[in-house]
């Protein structure tokens, strides 16, 4: 079951969803439709607005306010997946604005699953950051949160700021305070650097001496274990060699006696040829044996010992890299590493004190920037701030305030850095005459702070504050912004209500059927069970219907109906 607006019927039945339609009717700048699906007690609600004041009335907790919640989180902000309607797969928002360069969809559709969103901008996929700045030109909410907002020392002062002439000034203190927030980092990380380099200096400095002594080189040991292990290799190829020259020149050695044997071969085998052959092999082994002789006497050709240290020294030289690793307890190369980073750190506890000189130049100039842009802004404060007090005093008179209430702004410095004071702004208000200016969050009550923030609303609503234009006016929710008063000042705020809408568009939440009668367009939200499910459902009253609505809200019965007659005539 859905929420069906009436009127010139079901514009979203034909689509199935919202998309631009070429031949829709423009307005300067309107939320024109507005369709919900599947988001707490709403299956599908489509409402179509009109240009100027549209009134959503019914019961408490009927649903009215969620409507309003509902194009909040189309405008970015965010929504738990419990409130997506059960059974459903997901919750979908989409609203039609009609602007004065064209039509704009935005549909935003929130997962039951996994709690994730996706916003989409005519179809096309954006992402949060976008459909937020794009909410801030679109739609301004009101409400009893803002209420209490208003309440706060820090919002007030952003309330001035935005009425400056020059908003460039509050980037430019931003910008001046970002640079010298950067120059104090900046320079409390070297002061940091610095005082922790200076208590180890007398470490580092024994280090280094203990480093420099040895004078570790980069892969030093694994060059003298090679170069050991040739030098062993090379002494023991020598024992070798005299071993085998023993051999061939003992007291009976192989030469000698093969010189003897070859002899006595030649006899034998003259005398027995059929030994020739083995003569002759004797004869060629005696030979091999000569050969062998010499070239042992001279030593194989690669044998020269050419390294300058001899094998006692590399061992000596191992001897101390080992010792150097156990006293610092490092590997040799994070040693040779080491060296470098403590000539780096004493390098720079020596130069430290020019470094802290320029830091402090760059300091002084950046200070006395931000002093400079401060001085502006702040004048340009106090000048707006008598300007926006004359504007409040007269708006609060339109709205029923006495005409002897006072407003204005007294000033709190705020050191930035020494000598660098941002004075913001606190709204000061005396409302009965005799009475000292209090704060407002100390004596307004809930009706007052109502109509403070409708004044301030309907100042910012007309078009000359932050570079808007009459075709640039976003649409105004105001979610029972009327709570707290009644009586004449009702009507006040009612007339400051209409004159508001004939500007801009409005979304007004009331209790209050004099306010309801003077809507452009008038919904009645309620909620109906059937068969054990509970719907919140929305129409679009017309004609007697008006009627019989003013009539509940007045309080029913007869003296209601005589009221819902008065205020339709």
């Amino acid at each position: 079951m859905g929420v069906r607006g009436k009127g010139r019927g079901n514009p979203f039945s034909q689509r199935g969803s919202l998309s631009p339609s070429p031949g829709r009717r423009r307005h300067h700048h309107m939320l024109e439709l507005l369709r919900i699906r599947n988001l707490a007690l709403i299956e599908d609600a489509e409402l179509e607005f009109s240009p100027g004041l549209n009134a959503l009335t019914g019961e408490t907790g009927a649903g009215k306010s969620f409507i309003m919640r509902a194009v909040d989180f189309l405008m970015g902000e965010r929504m738990d997946k419990k409130l997506v309607r059960p059974g459903a797969e997901k919750a979908t928002v989409e609203a039609l604005f009609v602007l004065p360069e064209g039509e704009a969809v935005i549909r935003r559709e929130l997962s039951a699953e996994t709690g994730r969103s996706r916003v989409y901008v005519n179809d096309a996929l954006s992402s949060q950051p976008t459909i937020r700045d794009m909410g801030a030109q679109l739609v301004i909410h009101t409400s009893q949160h803002g209420q209490q907002k208003l309440l706060s020392p820090a919002f007030q002062a952003e309330i001035l700021d935005s009425f400056l002439p020059d908003p460039s000034l509050l980037a430019e203190r931003n910008d001046r305070l970002a640079v010298l927030n950067d120059v104090l980092e900046r320079k409390r990380r070297l002061s940091e650097k610095f005082d922790d380099l200076q208590k180890q200096r007398e470490f580092l400095e024994y280090q280094k001496k203990e480093i420099e002594s040895v004078d570790p080189q980069p892969d030093e040991e694994d060059d003298l274990e090679e170069r050991k292990k040739i030098l062993k290799d090379r002494e023991r190829a020598g024992e070798c060699l005299q071993n085998a020259l023993d051999i061939l020149h003992g007291e009976v050695g192989m030469l000698d006696a093969m010189t003897l044997l070859n002899r006595e071969m030649e006899i034998i085998a003259r005398l027995f040829p059929g030994f020739e052959e083995d003569r002759e092999a004797v004869e060629t082994f005696r030979m091999r044996l000569h050969d062998l002789d010499n070239r042992l006497r001279r030593g194989p050709s690669d044998f020269d010992d050419d390294d300058p240290m001899s094998l006692d020294d590399i061992e000596a030289r191992l001897f101390a890299l080992a010792r150097l690793k156990r006293k610092l307890r490092r590997g040799l190369d994070e040693i040779v590493d080491m060296k470098a980073e403590i000539d780096e750190s004493l390098s720079f506890l020596d130069a430290c004190a020019l470094d802290m000189k320029s830091l402090g130049r760059e300091e002084d100039k950046a200070a006395a920037g931000l002093r400079e842009v401060l001085e502006k802004l702040n004048k340009a404060r106090k000048k707006a701030a008598g300007e926006l007090a004359i504007r409040i005093v007269d708006e609060l008179t339109d709205l029923g305030f006495s005409e002897h209430v006072k407003v204005h702004f007294e000033f709190d410095a705020r050191e930035l850095y020494p000598g660098c004071e941002d004075m913001r702004g606190r709204l000061m208000w005396v409302p009965n005459p005799g009475q000292p200016a209090q704060p407002l969050d100390k004596i307004a009550s809930g009706g007052e702070l109502s109509r403070f923030l409708l004044a301030l609303v309907t100042m910012r609503g007309h078009g000359d504050q932050d570079g808007q234009t009459k075709d640039a006016r976003p649409s105004l929710i105001f979610d029972e912004v009327d709570a707290g008063i009644g009586g004449l000042t009702l009507n006040s705020v009612g007339k400051k209500l209409r004159n508001l809408a004939d500007r801009q568009q409005m979304l007004l939440i009331t209790h209050w059927p004099q306010l309801a009668r003077m809507a452009d367009r008038h919904f009645l939200i309620k909620k109906e069970v059937v068969d054990n499910a509970t719907y919140t459902r929305c129409e679009r009253l017309e004609g007697g219907d008006i009627k019989c609505e003013l009539a509940r809200m007045a309080g029913g019965g007869e003296q209601g109906a005589a009221l819902a007659e008065k205020l339709c005539k």
